[in-house]
C-alpha cells in the first residue's frame, strides 16, 4: 500500500508511528485481543471439576470448548466485516460487553446448557477484538503516512494472541486449582471491566453514520448479509462434522453441502461478497497464510490439549503441575513475538515455524510416561518458538496482502482459519486417545504434526512471491526504520517519502476511471497481476455504484497504424514492422474481469499516452467529465504519458498507486514518488472507496 497522507515526510519514519500508536491507543486493543485465546484455552483445566460438579460425563464438557470455536469461527469475520462498515469502535465496545455478560453467566451458572450459552457469548464478544484492532491499526497508519506494517504494533497483538493462548493452561490450572472452576468465567469481569474503561477513554471515536447508511436495508446490503448467513450455516455444519469424528454426523455433512452450494453460487455473484471467493482465488498469498496459520496452530493446540491430557492421564500429573509445565511454552511466544514483529520479518520466521514444529512433533513421539519434566518442557519450548514465529510471520503476511478496505474481514478469516486448526487438533486428539491418553496415541499425534510441519514449510519455501518479497520483509537494525512491505516494489532503506497535499472530494458525475492497457497480452507482464486486477476491479464497480464514467484504453493496429508509423519513433517503429499487437489478436483484447460494459467508453491507441491517437478527451468532455482517475500497465508507459497530458489540459487528476505496476519496480517508484506528486493527487484504492462514501 502506498502512502495517501497529506503533507511530505520530512520526519523519520519511526517518529510518526511512535505518536500515532502510543500505549494509550495499543492497551485496550491487546487487552481485548487477549480474551479470545485466554477463552479458548482456559478451559482446558477446568472441564474435570465442572464435569465433577455438574454430575456429567467428561465427554459432555467437550462442548464447552466446541461451542466456543463455533461460535468464534463465524464471528471473528463477521466483526470484521461490521467493523468496516459501522466502525471499529463501535463493534469493539459491543463485543466486549458480550464478554462481560458471558462471564457472569458462566460463572452463576448451575447446568452445562447455561455454561454454553455463556461460552458461545464469550465466543461472539472476543471475536470483535482482533479484527477491529486490525481495522484501527490499519486506518491509523493509512493516516499518519507509514508504508511499512508498524511492526510493534503487531507484534504486541502477537503476544496478546497466539501467546496468551499459550498461558490459558497454567492460569487455569492456578485459578482452577485455588478458586475452583467457575473462575475460568470470572477471569473476563475484571479484564473486560479495564478494557471497557480504556476502549471508552483512549480509542478514536467512529465516524457518525449518516441515517441513509444506518437503516437495516443499507447495512445489510453493504456487509452482504446473505453472505453472512450462508457462511455462519456452512461453517457451523462443517465444525458439528469435524467435531463428531471418528463418528461421523452424517446429517451435519448434508447440512454442509446444502449450504455450501448457493452460498458459493451467490458470493461469486455478490458486488461486494463478504466472502470473497474471487478475490481469495486471485490473492494467492493471502490464500497460503490462511493455510499456514491452520496447519500451525494445529500443532500448538495439540500440544496445549492433547498433551495435557497425556500429562495428567498417562503421566499422573495434576491440574496444576500440567499448566505449570506447558508454562514456559507461552514465555517463549511472549518473549520472541514483540521483536520477531519489529522487524516486519515474513519468509525468516514462516521457515522457523516449519522447522521447530517438525523438530517438536519429532520430541513428542520421543516422549513416554516415563519420561523426565524437563523433556516435557523442551517440548514445549520448541513449540513457544514455533507459535511466535508462526503468529508474526503470518500475521504480517496478512497484513501486507490485503487491501487497507477489506483487513477488517481478511483479519477475521484468519482467525477463522486458526480455530479450524484447533477444532482439527481437537478431532485429532479425540480419534488417537479414544481407548485413552497412552503413550501409542501421543506418538499417533507426533506423527500426523510431522505431516503438517511438512506441508507448512512446502507452503513457504516454495512461495516464489514470498521468497521474491523476502528483502522487502525486512527493516535495517542500525536505526529500526520500517522497510515498506510491497507486492510490486521495493523503497531503498532510510529514504523519505514525499506525499501529495491534502486531497480534494469528488464529484462522481463529473469523474471518470482510465482503465488503460489492461489486456491480455499485458497483464502477466507485471508482479501479482491477479491482485492488481481485483484492485482495479473494486475500484470500477465503485466509481460505477455512484454514477461515474467508466473509460477503457488499449494499444492495438490496424493495418495502416502499422504502415504510419515512421523510422524516427524508437519505440513504435519496431512494432510497426514486426506488425506486432493486430486489433484482433486475442493478446490485445480487454482482461476480461474487467471488461467493459454498456455505457462506458472505449478507445484503440497506436501510442503510448490514452488521448494523444484518439478522440478520448472529446468523449470526455461530451459527458461533462472534470476529473480523471488514472490506472494501467505500465507506470512508465500509457500512465505516464497520459498523466502529462490530461493534466496541460486541465483536468483535476488521481492516480490510484495501487492501480498501477510497471515491469520495473524502481522506475515504478521513482514515478511515483518524485514525478507524479507534482501533477496529480495520490491516492489509493481504499481511499478512493473512501472519497467516494463522502461524495
Amino acid at each position: 500500500m502506498r502512502s495517501t497522507a497529506a503533507g511530505t515526510a520530512e520526519a523519520p519514519v519511526h517518529d510518526p508511528q511512535h505518536q500515532s500508536f502510543a500505549w494509550p491507543f495499543t492497551a485496550p486493543l491487546y487487552v481485548g485481543s487477549a480474551l479470545n485465546p485466554i477463552n479458548s484455552s482456559i478451559i482446558a483445566t477446568a472441564m474435570v471439576p465442572i464435569a465433577a460438579e455438574l454430575n456429567v460425563s467428561i465427554g459432555a464438557t467437550a462442548v464447552l470448548v466446541s461451542s466456543l470455536y463455533l461460535a468464534s469461527a463465524v464471528s471473528q469475520p463477521t466483526a470484521g466485516k461490521l467493523a468496516e462498515v459501522l466502525g471499529p469502535r463501535r463493534v469493539f465496545l459491543s463485543g466486549i460487553v458480550l464478554v462481560l455478560l458471558g462471564g457472569l453467566v458462566g460463572g452463576f451458572g448451575q447446568n452445562l446448557a447455561t455454561l454454553t450459552v455463556a461460552r458461545v457469548l464469550i465466543g461472539i464478544g472476543t471475536s470483535a477484538a482482533f479484527p477491529c484492532a486490525m481495522v484501527m491499526i490499519r486506518r491509523r497508519a493509512q493516516d499518519s503516512g507509514l508504508d511499512a506494517p508498524p511492526g510493534g504494533v503487531l507484534g504486541g497483538l502477537a503476544i496478546a494472541g497466539m501467546a496468551t493462548a499459550a498461558i490459558g493452561p497454567p492460569i487455569g490450572g492456578l485459578l482452577v486449582g485455588a478458586a475452583g472452576w467457575r473462575w475460568a468465567f470470572y477471569i473476563n469481569l475484571p479484564v473486560t471491566l479495564i478494557a471497557l474503561f480504556m476502549a471508552l477513554r483512549r480509542l478514536p471515536e467512529d465516524p457518525p453514520l449518516d441515517r441513509a447508511d444506518s437503516t437495516f436495508r443499507t447495512i445489510a446490503d453493504r456487509i452482504d448479509l446473505p453472505g453472512i448467513i450462508g457462511f455462519a450455516a456452512t461453517t457451523t455444519a462443517l465444525v458439528v462434522f469435524l467435531m463428531g469424528l471418528p463418528q461421523p454426523t452424517w446429517a451435519a455433512l448434508v447440512v454442509l453441502v446444502v449450504a455450501a452450494v448457493p452460498t458459493v453460487w451467490w458470493e461469486l455473484r455478490a458486488n461486494r461478497p463478504f466472502f470473497d471467493l474471487r478475490g481469495l482465488a486471485a490473492n494467492g498469498a493471502l490464500t497460503r497464510t490462511y493455510l499456514r496459520q491452520a496447519l500451525t496452530l494445529l500443532g500448538t493446540y495439540t500440544v496445549m490439549y492433547g498433551m495435557t491430557q497425556w500429562m495428567q492421564a498417562a503421566h499422573g500429573y495434576s491440574t496444576v503441575q500440567a499448566g505449570l509445565l506447558l508454562l514456559p511454552m507461552g514465555a517463549v511466544s511472549a518473549l520472541l513475538s514483540r521483536p520477531l514483529a519489529r522487524r516486519n520479518l515474513v519468509r525468516g520466521p514462516l521457515i522457523t515455524a516449519a522447522l521447530t514444529m517438525l523438530l517438536g512433533s519429532a520430541g513428542i513421539m520421543l516422549l513416554t510416561s516415563h519420561s523426565p519434566a524437563i523433556a516435557i518442557v523442551l517440548v514445549s519450548l520448541i513449540f513457544g518458538v514455533a507459535s511466535a514465529a508462526t503468529t508474526v510471520g503470518n500475521q504480517t503476511a496478512l497484513y501486507v496482502a490485503t487491501p487497507p478496505d477489506q483487513i477488517g474481514t481478511a483479519a477475521g478469516l484468519f482467525r477463522t482459519f486458526g480455530y479450524l486448526g484447533t477444532i482439527a487438533s481437537s478431532v485429532i486428539g479425540s480419534i488417537v486417545f479414544h481407548d485413552g491418553a497412552s503413550d501409542g496415541g501421543l506418538h499417533s499425534l507426533g506423527l500426523v504434526l510431522v505431516a503438517a510441519g511438512v506441508v507448512v514449510l512446502f507452503l513457504t519455501v516454495l512461495d516464489r512471491r514470498l521468497m521474491a518479497r523476502a528483502a522487502d520483509c525486512e527493516t535495517d537494525a542500525s536505526d529500526h526504520t520500517p522497510t515498506p512491505l510491497r507486492t510490486q516494489r521495493r523503497i531503498p532503506r532510510k529514504e523519505k517519502r514525499m506525499t501529495t497535499p491534502a486531497v480534494p472530494t469528488i464529484a462522481p458525475e463529473r469523474t471518470a476511471l482510465l482503465a488503460m492497457d489492461f489486456q491480455n497480452g499485458i497483464v502477466q507482464s507485471v508482479a501479482e497481476p491477479d491482485a492488481l486486477i481485483e484492485r482495479v476491479k473494486g475500484a470500477i464497480a465503485g466509481i460505477r455504484a455512484v454514477g461515474g464514467t467508466i473509460a477503457h484504453v488499449r494499444v492495438a493496429f490496424a493495418e495502416d497504424d502499422w504502415n504510419s508509423i515512421p523510422a524516427t519513433n524508437k519505440t513504435f517503429s519496431g512494432v510497426g514492422a514486426a506488425k506486432m499487437m493486430h486489433h484482433e489478436d486475442e493478446s490485445t483484447q480487454f482482461d476480461a474481469r474487467i471488461a467493459p460494459e454498456d455505457g462506458d467508453i472505449i478507445v484503440r491507441k497506436v501510442r503510448f499516452g490514452a488521448v494523444s491517437t484518439t478522440d478520448l478527451h472529446e468523449l470526455l468532455r461530451e459527458r461533462g467529465i472534470e476529473t480523471l482517475v488514472l490506472s494501467g500497465i505500465s507506470t512508465s508507459g500509457v500512465v505516464l504519458s497520459t498523466l502529462m497530458d490530461v493534466a496541460d489540459r486541465d483536468y483535476q487528476v488521481y492516480v490510484l498507486t495501487d492501480g498501477v505496476a510497471d515491469h520495473d519496480p524502481e522506475v515504478d517508484r521513482v514515478l511515483i514518488e518524485k514525478v507524479f506528486p507534482s501533477r496529480a493527487h495520490l491516492i489509493d484504492t481504499a481511499r478512493l472507496a473512501e472519497l467516494l462514501k463522502a461524495a
